[in-house]
C-alpha cells in the first residue's frame, strides 16, 4: 500500500478508525518472511505437512461434480454440507451442534468481527485474557469497547479475578477466552476453571466467546471439554480449519444459540454477502474422507510436539535462567517472560539484524504491559532452526543483561 504523507480525509473518518493500528504480528510479516531470518512471529501453520496432490483431487471433484454451485454465489450461513461437516467436527471434541446454529464465516477472524458488531456498542466493557489474541483486540478495537483483562497461569483464567470484578460492578458484555493452548500463552484452561467460568458467567448473564483453534493440536495428556459442551446455551463457540487442514480456504464458523446464529447471519451478509462456495465445497470434501483428514492431522501434530520440545529444550541451554516460560501441551505458541528490566518491543530491531524474529508482549494487551514478554511460534520452523533462533536470540539477551548491570550494577 502506497504510503502519503498527507492524508486527505483526516477530517471524515469515523472516530472509531482512531482506535486501529496495525497489528505488530502483520508488520513483521515482510522481515519475517526474509528466507534469512528465523522467524518466530506468525502462527503460520506447517502446510507442507498437507499432501498438495490430494488438494488438488479434492478440488478437481468438487469442480467436476459441483463446478455450477461451486463458482456461483451462495447463502450467507453457509453451504449447508459443510455445516453438517462442522458438527460431525466439532464431535470429535465432544461438541455436539445443530447445523441449523452454524455460521460458516471467512475464518474465525470475520467471526470475530461480526461478533464486535453485534454485541459491542463504544464504551462497553469486554473481559479478555491477559495476555489475549492480538487479532481479538483488532477485530473488537474497531467498536471501541473497554477492556477488562483478567489474568492467566499455567492453568489458565484466572477466574476469581473475573469473580472479583464482577463483585466490584463490572459488566462486561460477554468473556472472551482461547481456553485450549492459548494464544499467544500456549497455557490450557483445567476443568475446575472451565466449570467455575462458565457456572459464574451464566449466573451474571454474561455470554462466554470460547475461541478453539488449537483444540484438535494435543501433544499430551487428556483432551478436556469445551466451554461450550459444559454450556451449550450461554457461550459462544468459534472454530477453524486453518490448522488442521488450510488457513488458504479461509473457513471458519460461529456456533451460538439460533437467536446469535441469525443475527451473525445478517452482519456476515452485510458484511461479503456469502463465503466461497468453492472452498466450502473444497473442505467439505476434505472432511468427508475420515482416514484421510485425521492421518494429516497426526502427522502435523507429530511435526508441531517434535519442534515445540526444540524449542523448549534450547530455551532451557540459552536464554537466562531467570525467564519463564509455558509449558503448552498443544497449539503453536510458547510464551516467554523476562526480568523486568527487559524491554522486547525495544530489543526487536536488534534481533531482526541477527536475523531471528518474535512478537514483543505489548502486543496482546490493550493497556501497554508485556514490555517484557514475547510470543515465540515454534510451528513452522523446522528444529534445527528453532534451535539456531533461539540461540540467537539467548545471545541478544545476554548482551543486553550485560548492558544493563554495566549502566545499573
Amino acid at each position: 500500500m502506497a504510503e502519503f504523507s498527507i492524508d486527505r480525509f483526516v477530517d471524515r473518518y469515523a472516530a472509531r478508525t482512531s482506535g486501529m493500528s496495525a497489528s505488530e504480528v502483520r508488520a513483521l510479516f515482510a522481515v519475517a518472511s526474509r528466507p534469512e531470518v528465523i522467524s518466530f512471529a506468525g502462527g503460520m501453520p506447517f502446510v507442507d505437512g498437507v499432501p498438495r496432490e490430494e488438494v488438488a483431487t479434492v478440488a478437481a471433484e468438487v469442480l467436476r461434480e459441483h463446478g455450477a454451485t461451486a463458482l456461483q454465489y451462495g447463502a450467507g450461513q453457509g453451504q449447508l454440507a459443510l455445516r453438517e461437516r462442522l458438527t460431525m467436527l466439532m464431535a470429535t471434541e465432544g461438541l455436539g451442534a445443530d447445523p441449523d446454529d452454524v455460521v460458516v464465516t471467512t475464518g474465525a477472524q470475520q467471526a470475530l468481527d461480526l461478533l464486535g458488531k453485534i454485541f459491542i456498542d463504544p464504551g462497553d466493557t469486554i473481559a479478555v485474557e491477559a495476555p489475549t489474541y492480538v487479532g481479538a483486540l483488532g477485530a473488537f478495537g474497531a467498536y471501541q469497547p473497554r477492556y477488562l483483562h483478567v489474568e492467566v497461569d499455567q492453568d489458565g483464567m484466572l477466574v476469581e479475578h473475573l469473580e472479583e470484578a464482577l463483585f466490584r460492578g463490572e459488566r462486561p458484555k460477554f468473556v472472551y477466552t482461547v481456553p485450549n493452548f492459548g494464544n499467544p500463552s500456549g497455557v490450557t484452561m483445567t476443568l475446575d476453571r472451565r466449570q467455575r467460568l462458565v457456572a459464574l458467567c451464566r449466573e451474571i448473564g454474561i455470554p462466554i466467546v470460547e475461541d478453539n483453534p488449537y483444540g484438535l493440536l494435543r501433544f499430551d495428556g487428556d483432551p478436556l471439554p469445551c466451554l461450550k459442551t459444559l454450556d451449550p446455551d450461554n457461550v459462544i463457540y468459534l472454530g477453524t480449519v486453518s490448522k488442521t487442514f488450510s488457513p488458504g480456504v479461509r473457513v471458519g464458523w460461529a456456533l451460538g444459540e439460533p437467536s446469535v446464529a441469525q443475527r451473525l447471519m445478517l452482519a456476515k451478509e452485510a458484511a461479503d454477502l456469502c463465503g466461497s462456495n468453492l472452498t466450502m465445497l473444497m473442505t467439505e470434501r476434505w472432511f468427508a474422507d475420515d482416514a484421510r483428514w485425521r492421518g494429516v492431522l497426526a502427522g502435523l501434530v507429530d511435526t508441531y510436539r517434535a519442534r515445540r520440545i526444540a524449542m523448549a529444550e534450547a530455551i532451557a541451554e540459552h536464554f537466562p535462567a531467570d525467564a519463564a516460560c509455558t509449558d503448552p501441551h498443544g497449539g503453536f505458541y510458547l510464551w516467554v517472560t523476562l526480568p523486568p528490566w527487559f524491554d522486547t518491543k525495544a530489543m526487536l530491531a536488534a534481533a531482526v539484524e541477527r536475523r531471528v524474529a518474535y512478537v514483543p508482549g505489548t502486543a496482546f494487551y490493550a493497556d501497554g504491559r508485556g514490555a517484557n514478554q514475547m510470543r515465540l511460534a515454534f510451528c513452522l520452523p523446522t528444529e534445527d532452526r528453532i534451535r539456531e533462533g533461539i540461540a540467537r536470540l539467548g545471545a541478544l539477551l545476554a548482551d543486553e543483561e550485560h548492558l544493563y548491570r554495566s549502566i545499573h550494577g
